[in-house]
């Protein structure tokens, strides 16, 4: 019997796989390759492993596929785009071509934002996704407080795809999609919502990101704030201040060099408690104020 008719050792088609993706420069080859692997096979990473403990192989179809998988990888094609999926705190979000993918230092500007709508004594507090793109701040307002009502501004009609899916999948009726742009967006809201949480487009010019994954696929319009970074956040400050309540919370991800610029637009606005929060690295990666 041949290693053909028996299948392949996934230990072994991991190890070539990671092979491959170390050759490309993928940043993290072998969490990739599990990934992929687990993708084709229905396997969560933990499955995966288990399946490795006790020798498991693999079938000539699945190793097919698996090779096909790693080779788009290696063309330095994100990950996201390749499976369909993007996890963001309790969800699997469908992104792909047209759609930022939402990153893990997202997840705690959501729970800022989480944080306030739970704080808030309304029945049905209101928050705004200014700019949602995939609906991740959005759909992570709206499942984790369910009795909220969530409006997810995107202007892109690409990234809208995205979104319009993903609410459909968990949007559970409290999330609403709306096409405009964030400096005019909402104007029936006005001084009605308790919330308003935003991802700018926030990279300078001058800092385009070198990985292929992001130069070549992350859409610019999500990427690229002007020569310092910070050209929406004027448009952005205007319309919180308009959507928000007295003493409704803006929350804004930003670089960590763009705190003290972001102050100081926010200050000029009128905005008060102007507070600068931290990610896991000790970085600023948020600013929050109260309207």
């Amino acid at each position: 019997m041949t290693k053909s008719d028996e299948g392949l050792p996934l230990a072994e088609l991991l190890d070539e796989s990671t092979a491959v993706l170390a050759a490309a420069g993928v940043a993290s080859p072998e969490i990739d390759a599990q990934l992929l692997a687990g993708h084709v096979l229905g396997l969560s990473r933990g499955g995966l492993q288990a399946r490795l403990v006790i020798g498991g192989t693999v079938g000539a179809t699945d190793a097919d596929g698996i090779r096909s998988l790693t080779a788009r990888r290696a063309t330095r094609e994100p990950l996201q785009h390749i499976t369909g999926l993007a996890p963001f705190r309790a969800l699997e979000l469908h992104v792909g071509p047209g759609v930022f993918i939402p990153r893990p230092e997202t997840e705690m500007v959501a729970q800022l934002a989480i944080d306030a709508l739970r704080a808030d004594a309304a029945p049905e507090p209101i928050a705004v996704d200014l700019g949602t793109g995939s609906g991740a701040i959005a759909l992570a307002m709206a499942t984790e407080v369910p009795n909220a009502r969530v409006y997810a501004v995107e202007r892109s009609a690409e990234a809208r795809v995205w979104a319009e899916r993903n609410i459909s999948a968990f949007g559970g009726g409290n999330t609403t999609l709306v096409a405009g742009d964030l400096a005019d967006a909402l104007p029936e809201l006005d001084g009605m919502a308790s919330v308003v949480a935003s991802n700018p487009p926030y990279v300078p010019e001058s800092l385009r990101p070198v990985d292929p994954e992001v130069a070549l696929h992350d859409p610019d319009e999500a990427l690229y704030g002007g020569d310092d970074g910070l050209s929406v956040i004027p448009a952005l400050s205007l319309t919180a201040r308009r959507l928000l309540r007295a003493g409704g919370v803006l929350v804004i991800e930003h670089a960590e060099h763009q705190s003290a610029a972001i102050a100081d637009i926010l200050r000029a606005d009128g905005w008060r408690s102007i507070a600068h929060h931290r990610d896991l690295t000790f970085r600023d990666r948020a600013t929050t104020a109260l309207r």
